[in-house]
């Protein structure tokens, strides 16, 4: 079987659409120290791009050198990832900028919050790349994500999983950890688009976390059973990972409405698309986006359209 570090290599080299390979040259075009270029989401599952947003990670070396102005190199630091829009081609993408220092970190088990290795651990594509030693760099941080996502699930598991639930629960767990825009059960369609591919995953990102266990079936037996005492602390940490993200949403939102022009409108687009709600940006919270976005979430929560 092959060992995850292949898998992710492999993966990562897959095909792209040509449209979002030119979209990522001209993203790497507009910063120096532009390392590697990541393709990710739903997109990548779609035969065309039409009227979609692709997005995109940046991977670059020096933030400073990178923006060129101090306050947005101070803002990806203190709070990354910055997010621009960006549009070329005829399509709409963003892109969220992270060092390579902070990708290798976010996207492990170094870091409590989920936001990159939940992303990473599923599906991406690696469509540009500065040199030999970026690309080794972005497979190795991509290698990361699988394992943190699992280890960090493990607790929350039985002793006996099917292999897709593994990865349906383990994500789940993620998308409650944010807030999120989508329809309940979208982290099981995650899994059910490329079930081979969770299932090619299964024993090399297990292995690469630690995680012994036997295949019985479809399932995996975990070796090592977990203790009450460390599903209690689990629990405990699950529940400050969902109220840590959710604030780290709002603070990231608020920080888009100084680099991301137009950002409440995308909130909205996205919002409707994924929720099938009918969220209509008025005026004023175009002129007044962190306010504007602020006035929403109740009426969203309520409503269902975010969790």
């Amino acid at each position: 079987m092959d060992d995850l570090a292949t898998l992710v290599a492999g993966e990562l080299a897959g095909p792209v659409d040509p449209h979002a390979v030119r979209l990522a040259e001209a993203i790497a075009a507009r910063h120096p120290t532009a390392r590697a270029v990541l393709f990710y989401g739903s997109c990548l599952r779609s035969l065309s791009l039409d009227g979609l947003m692709l997005d995109f990670y940046l991977i670059v070396g020096d933030y400073r050198q990178a923006f060129g102005k101090a306050w947005l190199a101070a803002a990806n630091r203190l709070l990354p990832p910055n997010v621009f829009p960006f549009e070329a081609d005829g399509l709409a993408a963003k892109y969220a900028v992270l060092s390579e220092t902070d990708f290798a970190r976010l996207a492990s088990a170094a870091t409590r919050g989920v936001s990159v290795w939940a992303r990473f651990a599923q599906p991406a594509r690696l469509v540009w790349a500065a040199d030999d030693e970026a690309r080794a760099g972005a497979v190795a941080a991509v290698a990361g994500a699988a394992p943190a996502l699992l280890a960090a699930a493990r607790p929350m598991l039985p002793e006996r999983v099917g292999m897709l639930d593994l990865w349906r629960e383990a994500f789940a767990l993620t998308y409650a950890a944010e807030l999120r825009a989508e329809r309940g059960g979208r982290a099981a369609s995650v899994v059910d688009a490329e079930p081979e591919r969770y299932l090619r995953f299964t024993l090399p990102a297990l292995a690469a976390a630690g995680l012994a266990g036997e295949v019985d079936g479809e399932a995996i037996r975990f070796a090592q059973p977990v203790s009450p005492a460390e599903r209690a602390a689990a629990r405990r940490l699950w529940a400050r990972r969902r109220r840590e993200g959710k604030l780290l949403t709002l603070a990231r939102l608020a920080k888009a409405s100084a680099t991301f022009a137009g950002g409440i409108d995308y909130l909205a687009w996205k919002i409707n698309r994924h929720a099938g709600a009918n969220v209509v940006i008025r005026p004023w919270q175009r002129r007044h986006p962190i306010l504007g976005a602020i006035t929403l979430l109740p009426r969203l929560i309520r409503g269902g359209a975010i969790r």
